[in-house]
Order: structure tokens, then sequence, then C-alpha cells
């Protein structure tokens, strides 16, 4: 799977981790920074991931910043993304199989390091249900449009 990946200054250690356990599963990497602690502007970074994700380059993408609300806010402002933060398990299969999220967003503060592997795999393995949830997927790729 190709998987677009992004942080911020306050993101940048903890993604290095999340790319060594993508390539250790086998994924395919595009890293869109940073690469340092200076200050940069989350946005920059997030919009890089979604807008991988919503033209197709990236078959799924991560964010990484300090909260995951900043990286989370604007990867869902770009057109044909569902951003979901996870923080343990259980969020990332849930944001999969009933939000059909296609970016991950995780919170370098408060994403426990320890279940980082089983976060990033259920979010890439978890098929999204559909059934009950397709309307309300629905409804919200609708509003994109307002």
């Amino acid at each position: 799977m190709k998987i677009a990946i992004g942080a911020d200054h306050k993101g940048v250690d903890f993604k290095a981790i999340v790319i060594t356990i993508l390539e250790k599963m086998g994924h395919e990497v595009t890293d869109f920074g940073t690469n340092t602690t200076d200050s940069v502007d989350y946005p920059d970074y997030g919009l890089k991931v979604a807008r991988a994700v919503a033209e197709g380059t990236a078959d799924r993408g991560i964010t990484v910043c300090w909260t995951g609300n900043g990286m989370n806010i604007a990867a869902n402002k770009v057109h044909g993304v569902r951003a979901g933060l996870a923080l343990n398990t259980e969020m990332a299969q849930l944001t999969r199989s009933h939000n059909d999220a296609n970016v991950l967003t995780l919170a370098g503060k408060y994403t426990p390091e320890d279940q980082l592997e089983d976060i990033i795999r259920a979010f890439l393995t978890t098929p999204f249900e559909g059934g009950r949830h397709t309307p309300r997927v629905e409804k919200i790729m609708a509003a994109e449009g307002t």
C-alpha cells in the first residue's frame, strides 16, 4: 500500500517511528516532512498528505502533530478526505469501519508508543463496514460541496 505521511515539528520524532513501522510492514512511504524540530505550520504538512490521498497518489495517509487536532482539522478540509484521530486500536478500527477514514491522525503527545504498531495495523487492515454507515459517510461527502 502507498502511504503518505507528514508531521509538524512536534510530531517529527513520532513520525520517524511510524515510518519504520510502515516499512517493516512492507508499505511504500512518501514522507512530506517536516524533518526538523524547528517550528513549522502544521497545515502545510497535513494538507500535503490529504491532497496525495485525494488525488490518488497515496492509498492512505497518516498525519502527526502534538495533539492530533490541528492535523485532523487541516486534512479534513481537502475534498475526498476523511481523517480520523486514533489514540488506541479500537478508535483506529472504528474510524475505518464506521467512517471509512482514509487518513489516520496520531497525537505525538497522547498516542501510546507501545500501541502504535497495532493502531497502524488496525487502520490499514480494517475494511469499511458499509451498511448503515454508508448513508452517513455519503452525507459527509455531500457536505463537501456546500
